[in-house]
């Protein structure tokens, strides 16, 4: 079964509350479509893109992402403990 697309009143709270937490030139990490991560900066606020997809704009990335690929912020990169070894 496929899924409903969203409604126009979703996609715009989608969009309002994305631009709720992040500001332009904020930092935000996106998942692109290779599924490398790259972290970047917005370049204005998200949008409805011809009433069907909910994206943002993002610097040094041609085009625009759907908001459910960018994350505020940078990943959260886990500590690699330091070497225990004698020298």
């Amino acid at each position: 079964m496929m899924r409903k697309p969203p409604t126009p009143a979703q996609l715009r709270r989608e969009v309002d509350a994305f631009n709720k937490k992040v500001k332009v030139g904020d930092q935000v990490t996106v998942k692109k479509d290779d599924g490398t991560v790259v972290v970047t900066v917005t370049r204005g606020l998200a949008f409805v893109l011809s009433g069907h997809s909910a994206v943002v704009s993002l610097e040094g990335i041609s085009g625009c992402y759907l908001l459910n690929r960018v994350t505020p912020g940078a990943p959260k990169v886990l500590a690699v403990p330091a070497s225990t070894e004698a020298a």
